[in-house]
């Protein structure tokens, strides 16, 4: 049925008004090359239009339609400024807006905010009037039926003196507030107040029943007129007086809305914690105090956390330390009370009067049965110190006194030198000596409340700290690593065991399958002095769901819990991880055909590899050649004849032999249940390249949608549910093999990007587990507060510690022999000890065929090793970095060659910043950031020298002659102060300009060369960029897509950026440039940058740019894979093969050489005698002297010479002279037979 708008106007109007809507919706046609601006500073819109997710259901062609004629509002006869328009709208949930113009480049959405969040309606079904109001921006919905319009009245202890019959009374008109013509639930008023200090809050149809806000509003009044006002539809109160206005402003438009929010809020009333629009713990500013906020609330005792929350959402919001987005805020109350809140906007700090529990900070650390390490030298002579225990909790410092448990004498003592090598971030601190028969019972005293105090002279307490306990725990139960923990099958009979040392129980609950009903048998687990649970079944257990309920001391809450937990170590879950299952990997059934004799990739050495990384989800949930109910999953790799496929076999041809999976683990973020997983309910197609809209729609659903990269783990060594077609039981371990199957059959090795450096929370109320079983252990504790480190991103974990370490060895293992896997890519490495994966090698190394399935000494190891954070140093442990794996065989990414091709660093303010393949010097931009002309020069030679030793393998030793003309070594050469070269064999080095993190290499080169640079050329410094991996000794690493020229719309980080900025297209006709402004939250501070080339058509590929793109990429490959040349495999045979015969102060800006020499030793290459290879990034043609070559034949290289770039087939070698020729932007690579 057409449903069209009843207009509040005379027919006659109505038939203008459409005529000067009918010329308004043609009006962009005409005018759009004038500014926006022109629109924005009209007097007043031609045409105003509703959009939203209800167009379609009240007669327009679609939703979100500008130029729909049946969603217009018609102006207000006798109101110049409003526009109305009454619409029949079935019940349902809507979102909606005002666009003015016919175009989004004018809109406004929530609170009247030009391209503000879309309103939300929950229409009843039935006739809805829109009202639109052209001076305040704002546009409301209200029933055609709705109700008389409720009252508003200010009651406080100022009514008295106004002429009501008492303070605080409901019914008086003297301080009604009065609805506000054409904003429908506003209501304002303005009295004349007495100076004085007041309290007041606003009551809804005379009565306490309904009134605003819940705590009084405190108002210093300075005598005078004093403006109220209420708004039904968010329930705020702002007052002129707290709100500061300036003159002419609307009362209340400067006020922000401060919300307190946490675990205390079900405790006041709210609805439920962690709630952004509960009114009860709103914060009132603060008279005379324009920064702070207040709140006052009455609590029970408890351990709670909290946070700001600005307007009601956690897009802005403030945790500890003020930071944004940061940690939970803990809040300790020992006895019910009432407690103030003062949230400081200026520093975004936010305080309390809560007084501090004896363990509020956990500062000291039980090191050893016999030693706890604390600061003590603050402390007097004569303090003496003492532990107390209290096994179920409750010790209270009151008068001096610590209460509520039992104490302990300690006594103070230097800290031992074997004590300060395990711990060197404690070295300063001092140990206090735990007597001999405490220590005896320290398995006893550790199932309950800890604290040091220090007291004073006169027996009073100066101080007390909680105690961090992972080190006497390592100690006690260090047998504990040699346990098979998780689930274990033997000849069918299922047992399970769980480290819980703290424990006072641990039971398992067996439920008969799945996620519902309750549990069929309660089974108490028997406790090892190992501190592990264990309990075995029989085969009739096979198939069960399983949690365990863990009765343990949890200081967070400062009481004994019942936790549910599932198994840390699980290896099959239910839906959405609510519950582990005991499944048996060795069950045939869940295996594909022929996994017991898959066939691996042949691969002779790790600098063979030629990686290519893949998201499961991005592969294929937009390729309609694969079948609808297998788009995004691991099945999705078996559909040999989809768009994918294709291009993964068209690129295994090439070379490619592995591909490296983005976490297939269990994850936290992600709805399992596809039908639950939310959409952006907008055409983002019909948006501008340049829009704001995307993002906006796309961010509305992020938490609800079915993306995510994946680094927030739940569950390590489970597959990831959403990748599978039925998210129940163990369908995900079987096509997780088929997965794995079909991609070697394609011969593609398979690779696992692993996250064991932190977990998605931690906590009591986190939904990660680990925590919840042996609460302070698995995670890195802040030193003096026992806060968990949040460096990662998130709950850091603590694999310095033996029972995370183990976890980590333990997993890793199982994956390789469920699931055979060739190799894991350690996310944050350098968060890692280096022993850890030093452990997790040689665990692997024991791998056989034979008994496991795989060959261990043939699975690669790689990862992140970035140094930085509470572990940068080597402050805990050595790490795993750059600095520190050389000589292990384990890769790191190579950050040198990097930035030294795209330009800059990942950390630049600026992302203009220019490198080797994007013009720096050579082809200026002119942005501020690359500096003057001479600067220019010396940075590119530098980054000559950082990409020299990159196509090495980055070698630390390898000796060459430098910019200046010295002969270096790797190591000599500069990176950001560190050494470029830091390894030890080529295999150590991970070579790669791109990487799902921050940008694509497309996207950079669009930030970073000139705007104008064309598509051709852009193409090419594609191609070059990825020769430099392609033609080095390292194993190569690409992004998928950047063959293709992948962008993400300029998104460094597009982790939660949906399926829209994340688009991988196997068609060859869409790169993903220009799908809108990429989301605010990462990218804001770049909006301006990316706005005018985001909006430019040239910047967007056409299929046949991305064909060529994709045909000389593969080119690259296939000559690499052509000679063993380019993987020479060790540091011995690179230095005496590689040499850059053009360096020095004289060689030529954007100009790198390299020869690869099969003359000397032995014959590595029957084919050919040697190679040199040309890297031109300058915008002219070059020719380039190589000594040696004059007098032999060089020749192009034949994939090079057939193949479809017509511009390299330019390149020569002139015999006579020994000197190649090659065009501008091209890299060429020569043979002599």
């Amino acid at each position: 049925m057409l449903r069209r708008p009843s207009p509040a106007h005379p027919a006659a109007s109505r038939s203008a008004w459409g005529r000067a809507l009918a010329a308004a919706l043609a009006l962009p046609l005409a005018v759009g090359a004038l500014p926006a601006a022109s629109a924005v500073t009209a007097a007043e819109p031609d045409v105003v239009v509703l959009v939203g997710t209800l167009q379609s259901e009240i007669g327009c062609p679609g939703d979100w339609q500008t130029d729909c004629l049946e969603s217009t509002l018609a102006p207000v006869d006798g109101s110049p400024d409003l526009y109305r328009g009454t619409f029949d709208v079935p019940a349902g949930d809507y979102a909606y807006k005002v666009a003015l113009n016919g175009s989004f480049d004018e809109n406004y959405g929530a609170d009247g905010e030009p391209g503000g969040a879309n309103i939300a309606l929950a229409a009843a079904g039935g006739p809805v009037t829109f009202t639109y109001d052209d001076a305040t921006k704002r546009i409301t919905a209200e029933a055609a039926d709705a109700p008389a319009e409720r009252t508003a009245t200010v009651a406080g202890d100022f009514q008295s003196e106004l002429g009501c019959g008492g303070d605080f009374v409901t019914q008086c008109q003297q301080t009604r507030l009065q609805p506000v013509e054409g904003s429908p639930g506003l209501y304002r008023a303005t009295f004349d107040i007495p100076a004085g200090s007041y309290r007041y809050k606003v009551v809804i149809d005379e009565s306490f029943d309904e009134a605003h806000p819940a705590n009084d509003v405190p108002l210093v009044a300075p005598g005078g007129e004093v403006t109220f006002t209420y708004d039904d539809t968010t329930k705020t109160v702002t007052d002129s007086v707290n709100a500061a206005e300036e003159p002419g402003e609307e009362p209340g438009a400067g006020t922000r809305v401060v919300t307190l929010v946490g675990l205390l809020q079900s405790e006041v009333g709210c609805p439920g914690d962690w709630n952004t629009e509960c009114d009860l713990t709103r914060m009132q500013p603060v008279a005379g105090s324009p920064d702070l906020y207040r709140v006052s609330l009455q609590l029970p005792a408890g351990r709670y956390e909290v946070k700001v929350v600005i307007d009601e959402s956690f897009a802005e919001n403030y945790g500890a330390g003020g930071a944004p987005g940061g940690a939970n805020i803990p809040v300790n109350i020992a006895e019910a009370g009432t407690y103030t809140f003062t949230f400081d906007d200026a520093t975004k700090l936010l305080t309390d009067d809560v007084p501090d529990p004896v363990d509020a900070q956990a500062g000291a650390h039980w090191l050893a049965t016999g030693t706890i390490a604390w600061e003590t030298s603050a402390f007097p002579a004569g303090t003496t110190y003492q532990l107390h225990t209290a096994r179920d909790g409750g010790l209270v410092l009151a008068d001096g006194t610590v209460t509520g448990g039992t104490a302990v004498e300690l006594t103070r003592d230097a800290l031992g030198g074997k004590l300060t090598g395990r711990f060197p971030h404690l070295r300063e601190l001092e140990a206090l000596r735990v007597p001999r028969e405490a220590a005896r019972r320290a398995g006893e005293l550790l199932q309950g409340q800890l604290a040091v105090a220090a007291v004073g002279p006169d027996g009073r307490v100066l101080a007390t700290s909680g105690v961090q306990v992972p080190g006497v725990l390592d100690e006690l139960y260090a047998g504990a690593a040699r346990a098979e923990l998780g689930p274990v099958f033997r000849r069918g009979v299922p047992s399970l065991a769980v480290w819980a040392p703290t424990a006072r129980s641990v039971t398992l609950l067996r439920f008969t399958a799945g996620s519902g009903g309750e549990p069929v048998a309660r089974t108490p687990m028997a406790a090892g002095r190992d501190g592990v649970w264990s309990a075995t079944g029989d085969a009739g257990w096979a198939g069960s769901s399983y949690l365990y309920e863990v009765e343990v001391y949890v200081p967070e809450t400062g009481r004994v819990e019942r936790n549910l937990v599932t198994d840390p170590y699980s290896t099959a879950l239910s839906t959405n991880s609510e519950r582990s299952l005991l499944v048996d990997l060795a069950d045939p059934a869940l295996a594909p055909a022929g996994w017991d004799r898959l066939a691996k990739p042949a691969l002779a050495q790790p600098e063979d590899l030629a990686v290519y990384e893949l998201h499961v989800r991005d592969f294929s949930v937009t390729d309609a050649t694969v079948p609808a109910e297998l788009r995004g999953t691991y099945r999705a790799f078996t559909a040999s004849g989809s768009d994918g496929m294709r291009r993964l076999q068209g690129l295994a041809a090439a070379g490619v032999n592995a591909v490296h999976l983005l976490p297939v683990n269990d994850m936290a973020t992600v709805d399992e249940v596809r039908a639950n997983q939310q959409q952006p309910a907008c055409d983002l197609e019909s948006f501008a390249p340049d829009s704001e809209q995307q993002q906006a729609c796309v961010g509305a659903v992020a938490a609800r949608d079915g993306f995510n990269w994946g680094y927030d783990p739940l569950h390590y060594t489970a597959p990831e549910g959403s990748y599978a077609t039925d998210p129940e039981g163990a369908v995900r371990t079987r096509e997780f093999r088929e997965m794995v199957a079909a991609l070697n059959a394609t011969g593609m090795r398979v690779v696992q990007d692993v996250v064991y450096n932190h977990t998605s929370s931690a906590g009591q109320t986190g939904g990660n587990d680990l925590d919840r079983i042996v609460p302070g252990y698995y995670h890195r504790l802040d030193p003096t507060t026992g806060a968990v480190e949040t460096s990662t991103c998130c709950a850091n974990t603590a694999t310095e510690h033996v029972m995370m370490g183990d976890l980590v060895v333990d997993s890793i293992v199982t994956l390789a022999r469920t699931y055979k896997l060739d190799g894991f890519r350690f996310d944050l490495m350098g968060h890692h000890p280096k022993q850890n994966i030093l452990d997790v090698r040689r665990a692997l190394d024991a791998l056989t065929v034979q008994r496991d399935g795989v060959d261990g000494k043939g699975i690669y190891l790689y990862g992140e090793g970035w140094e930085f954070g509470e572990v940068a140093g080597d402050a805990r442990f050595v790490q795993a970095t750059q600095d520190t794996m050389g000589g292990t065989g384990v890769g790191t990414f190579n950050d040198r060659l990097r930035d030294a091709v795209r330009g800059g660093t990942v950390l630049d303010e600026d992302p203009r910043a220019q490198g080797f393949a994007s013009g720096l010097f050579t082809d200026p931009s002119g942005a501020e950031v690359n500096g003057t002309e001479a600067e220019q020069r010396e940075r590119l030679l530098l980054a000559h020298d950082q990409i020299k030793v990159g196509l090495t393998g980055n070698l630390e030793g390898y000796r060459f002659v430098d910019r200046t003309g010295a002969t270096v070594t790797g190591a000599q050469v500069d990176y950001e102060g560190a050494p470029a070269g830091y390894t030890e064999d080529p295999q150590e080095a991970i070579t790669y300009v791109e990487a799902h993190d921050n940008t694509t290499l497309f996207d950079a080169l669009a930030l970073k060369l000139p705007q104008d640079t064309s598509m051709a050329d852009r193409v090419r410094m594609q191609t070059l960029a990825l020769g430099t991996t392609a033609f080095g000794q390292g194993v190569v690493f690409w992004h998928a897509g950047a063959d293709t020229l992948r962008s993400k719309s300029l998104d460094e980080n597009s982790y939660d950026s949906g399926d829209w900025f994340n688009v991988l297209d196997h068609t060859g006709t869409d790169n993903g440039f220009g799908r809108g402004l990429p989301p605010e939250a990462d990218n804001g501070e770049t909006w301006d940058v990316a706005r005018p080339l985001l909006a430019d058509p040239a910047l967007r590929p056409a299929p046949a740019d991305i064909a060529a793109a994709s045909a000389r990429a593969r080119e690259l490959l296939a000559i690499r894979r052509s000679s063993p040349l380019f993987t020479l495999g060790t540091a011995r045979s690179v230095q005496e093969r590689v040499s850059f015969p053009t360096g020095g102060p004289e060689q030529t800006p954007g100009v790198i050489v390299m020869r690869l020499d099969d003359a000397t030793g032995r014959d590595l290459d029957p084919a050919r005698e040697g190679l040199v290879v040309v890297f031109n990034a300058s915008d002219e043609a070059t020719t380039q002297a190589v000594p040696g070559t004059a007098g032999s034949v060089w020749a192009l290289h034949p994939v090079q010479a057939a193949g479809a770039d017509e511009v390299v087939k330019g390149s020569a070698h002139d015999a006579a002279a020994g000197t190649f020729t090659v065009p501008a932007r091209t890299v060429a690579v020569f043979e002599a037979p």
